[in-house]
């Protein structure tokens, strides 16, 4: 399993579309995603203050485009990129996340909770 961050209205207008095809996919050809124990370090970095974001666990099997595990920021650690849209039916899961009264993200999937909207 693989996991995107993606803000609610991101994620209302895929479902509306049947794909995901965010603007990195059209700026940097490619879907940024992260493994389970990279999302709330990546969360952390990019997301502070927000309240508004779910993360996608996507069967890295179901995915019709290629994913390529690539460390293109010379961070030491290979994260998942997805080089094409990303069909619905590849999410098994949608999970909300959320800071913590520091604001701090911990994104652990076994204690997330999932959304069902």
């Amino acid at each position: 399993m693989i996991y995107h961050i993606i803000s609610k209205p991101a994620w209302m207008e895929a479902q509306e579309n049947g794909v995901y095809e965010p603007p990195s996919l059209h700026t940097d050809q490619f879907i940024h995603c992260s493994t389970e124990e990279q999302v709330s370090g990546v969360a952390n970095i990019l997301y502070a203050g927000r309240t508004d974001l779910f993360v996608l666990g996507i069967q890295e099997d179901q995915v019709e485009a290629e994913i390529v595990y690539e460390d293109l920021y010379e961070l030491n650690q290979l994260y998942p990129h997805i080089y094409g849209g990303l069909n619905l039916n590849a999410v098994h899961k949608v999970y909300r996340l959320e800071p913590d009264d520091e604001g701090e993200f911990a994104f652990q999937p076994s204690t997330e909770l999932e959304y069902s909207g």
